[in-house]
């Protein structure tokens, strides 16, 4: 009886207030595909200020819960219920105008209901809502029906193994708000999957990405526009893609536009958007959505799956290049790259080689002997200098373990290296100061108070925890030894592939190893300890050669810097020759020329001073061709660390003129009509490479630069590939005569009506992926050569990459 009473009130205010107002709450929908059977419906409720929206699970009697519908006779053939339909969070308390504990939404509300299809050809599920909203005073019963399409298999799919590349991060959903009778507002929200970013309307010109647009077809014909699209505020933060300032959408944004209507008879506003979106590593091209939206919410939209005509179907075949072998690359091709192993052999010769300086040599047999004759037998101090060995060990495994937690906070944190100019000036700063150490100008010492501290308690403790103390009081006092080696071991890290982390993890356990040998070898022989070579002068030696091979290695940030920000002073020749110097330099100190604070006197020249001083004019003398515009300018056996040939103080760039393919990254020879490339490559008889980029791919920019420009990569895209660089976001006009629409196969039509437009489809279609940049290997004769690959930072790896395309095209050729 209560419960009848309530919708009795209910409808005498909601028809006393439908005159006055419109419905408080506002309804759009999506569906989620979970699987090939199983999706969700998404409900969302947009509530306006002061009003609320009750839940579905009120107890009885005590108001109008909100209740989704669905047609008996569909659910019975179609699909069935899964679970009950899910609410989110909502507000309990007492309610004064039903008197009693109310569960109720103010703002947003998200219902979603979970179902399965039993029917394989269902194309449509309907539903319908029934609800209460209430301010303090009324209360209005509304409802709405929803019509939601089944995604349907795109005729992209299984194009290489069967699952989808195809990104599609963002999802829209329209809806009207009526002001009056003939000005409405047009509201188009956008839901953003996570880890992507969709940008705002504001430009950025071409160094920044493409801003969403809005057209809408009929204005200014059947209605006005009333002032421009509003968004919703912007998450205004640095980005990582375009290193600068810019202002983003992250989970979802918000566009409306206001018009008034010239015609009231109008029913159907058409409109688009244009808009690109990226995530920290790529970008899709710009992307355009059709939009019919029907003003009083139940006028039939048109669909926009209209008959093809000829002229459709004929270029939309000419994107499909028949291309063959796809399934043989359905599984990742195996290319060889740096393994965490020789990342390890790297840390380990790092190990060696402090071993022999003053800070860690003299130690050896000190510690040695304290164990072996600290021992209360023999066999104890042989376990505590394995122990103390082991703790070494340990103490730089440890010391790994924080990279770990900032790459898992922010997984670029330490690839940023190579990519970062003001990171890199700071590995250049910081490997100068490690070198003027170990030039013997001063000392880069911890605090004293850290190892005093600790000898301390590892005397007053005693056991495994006193050796343990030990261990970490070694490598305090032989930090300014080994901190510029580990330093050193950091930049190589950051820069190889892979997990950056865990291979800096590996790195520094091969060099804790490797300086934690020699105390368990000789303790188990202590017969070797007569073997070592006294303490000395060499060792300052040993010291002032890390200098200038820290100096060396400073050069290779400062260069990674100047190549990325463009800066131009650093070119090859220019970095040579600093090498050639800092080399002259070095066989000076080594033949008793050159002088360093520390330096013993030199009454005669060892046989291994003299021995290396040969090898560092040797090397010396390899470098000076570099200097030179001739075929011996290469330097092979430093491929990739100094510059690129191209990035030359010579007028010619790697044998290429630099006015011919001015417009082609790098100066590299390429072309951007993909009939011509085709043509060149089966007259030149080489392999293909696609190149799927974009003006505003700021990785595809990367990769030219940091990948693309090393030596090696460089030479095998100039000297063994036609390059073909096809830019998807391409936003120039097609003429009319090649303006056509493209079945996308999943229930809707894509007009192709840019350069962009058709370069993006015809990646699509031919290999299942939408983002750039991403690279494809194929023959003149379109055989697949090489499984496609994407944003690919370490060049060892690109380059690799590209031999084993060029070695499966002579074995195809044969």
């Amino acid at each position: 009886m209560k419960k009848l009473i309530t919708l009795l009130f209910l409808c005498v205010s909601s028809f006393a207030v439908h005159a006055q107002m419109d419905d408080p709450v506002q309804w759009t929908s999506e569906i989620e595909q979970l699987s090939d059977t199983e999706y969700k419906l998404i409900y969302k409720a947009e509530i306006i200020d002061k009003w609320k929206l009750y839940s579905q699970y009120l107890t009885e009697n005590s108001g109008f819960p909100t209740e989704f519908m669905y047609d008996s006779i569909q659910k019975a053939n179609d699909f069935k219920l899964v679970g009950k339909n899910e609410e989110s969070e909502g507000i309990t308390k007492f309610d004064k105008v039903f008197q009693a504990e109310l569960t109720f939404f103010k703002g947003t509300a998200t219902f979603t209901q979970k179902i399965e299809i039993t029917n394989p050809d269902v194309k449509t599920i309907t539903s319908e809502v029934i609800y209460q909203s209430c301010d303090d005073e009324k209360c209005v019963l509304g409802d709405k029906e929803f019509t939601f399409q089944l995604p349907r298999k795109s005729n992209t799919d299984n194009a290489f193994g069967g699952q989808s590349n195809v990104l599609e991060p963002v999802k829209w959903a329209t809806s009207v708000n009526k002001l009056s009778d003939d000005e409405y507002e047009i509201v188009l929200k956008a839901k953003v999957d996570k880890g992507w970013h969709l940008y705002s309307q504001k430009s950025y010109g071409d160094l920044g990405p493409f801003p969403t647009e809005f057209n809408f077809e009929d204005a200014g014909k059947t209605y006005d526009l009333v002032g421009n699209v509003q968004e919703s505020p912007t998450k205004d933060v640095f980005d990582k893609i375009f290193q600068m300032d810019i202002s983003y959408y992250e989970k979802e944004a918000t566009f409306t536009q206001k018009i008034k209507l010239k015609d009231k008879n109008t029913k159907i506003i058409n409109a688009e958007v244009v808009y690109m979106v990226c995530d920290d590593e790529k970008c899709l091209p710009p992307t355009g959505v059709d939009f019919a939206i029907a003003l009083d919410g139940k006028t039939a939209v048109p669909t926009q799956n209209a008959e093809l005509t000829a002229k459709d179907i004929q270029l939309s075949k000419e994107l499909d290049l028949q291309i063959t072998g796809k399934d043989e690359f359905k599984d990742d091709t195996t290319i060889a790259e740096k393994s965490n192993l020789s990342i390890f052999f790297l840390g380990f010769l790092g190990g060696l080689i402090a071993l022999l300086t003053p800070c860690v040599f003299p130690m050896i047999p000190l510690t040695v002997s304290f164990f072996t004759k600290s021992g209360s037998n023999s066999q104890k101090g042989l376990f505590n200098s394995m122990l103390y060995g082991f703790f070494i060990f340990l103490v730089y495994f440890l010391l790994s373990l924080p990279f770990h937690v900032l790459d898992s906070l922010d997984p670029e944190i330490l690839n940023n290296v190579s990519t970062n100019a003001t990171l890199n000036i700071i590995f250049f700063v910081v490997f100068v100061v490690f070198a003027f150490s170990f030039f013997g100008y001063f000392e880069l010492t911890l605090p004293a108070s850290w190892s005093n501290s600790l000898d301390s308690k590892a005397n007053n403790i005693g056991g495994a925890i006193g050796i343990f103390l030990m261990a970490l009081v070694l490598v305090i006092v032989s930090f300014s030894c080994t901190g510029p080696i580990l330093g050193a071991l950091l930049g190589s890290t950051t820069l190889a592939a892979g997990d950056p982390a865990m291979k800096l993890t590996m790195g520094m356990s091969g060099f804790g190893l490797a300086l934690a040998l020699p105390f368990t070898l000789f303790a188990m022989f202590p017969k070797w300890l007569n073997s070592l070579p006294r303490s000395g002068g060499w060792l300052n030696s040993v010291k002032v050669v890390l200098g200038f091979i820290e100096l060396a290695l400073a050069l290779k940030f400062l260069s990674n810097a100047d190549l990325v920000s463009h800066w131009g002073f650093l070119k090859r020749e220019i970095f040579i020759g600093i090498w050639v110097l800092l080399g002259i330099g070095l066989a000076l100190y080594l033949f008793g020329k050159l002088k360093f604070p520390h330096d013993s006197p030199i009454k005669k020249l060892s046989f291994s001073r003299i021995s290396f001083g040969i090898l560092v004019v040797a090397f010396v003398v390899y470098l000076i061709p570099g200097l030179s515009n001739t075929k011996y300018a290469n330097l092979k056996l430093l491929s990739g660390f100094p510059p690129p040939l191209f990035y030359s103080l010579y007028d010619q760039q790697a044998g290429v003129e630099s006015t011919e393919h001015g417009d082609c990254p790098l100066g590299l020879p390429c072309y951007k009509d993909l009939e011509e490339g085709i043509a060149v490559a089966k007259a030149e008889n080489k392999p293909i490479m696609l190149d799927f980029t974009g003006w505003a791919c700021v990785n595809c920019r990367k990769m030219e630069e940091q990948v693309w420009s090393q030596s090696a990569v460089f030479d095998i895209l100039n000297e063994d590939y036609i390059l073909i660089s096809l830019y998807v976001d391409d936003r120039k006009p097609l003429p009319e005569a090649e303006k056509f629409r493209f079945d996308k196969g999943n229930g809707n039509i894509k007009k192709i009506k840019t350069y962009g437009d058709k370069l993006a489809t015809l990646q699509t279609l031919n290999f299942n992926n939408n983002s750039q940049p991403y690279y494809v290997l194929i023959s003149p004769n379109m055989e697949m050569l090489q499984k496609p690959v994407g944003y690919t930072p370490d060049a060892q790896e690109y380059e690799d990459w590209l031999q084993v395309g060029i070695d499966n095209f002579k074995k195809k050729s044969k």
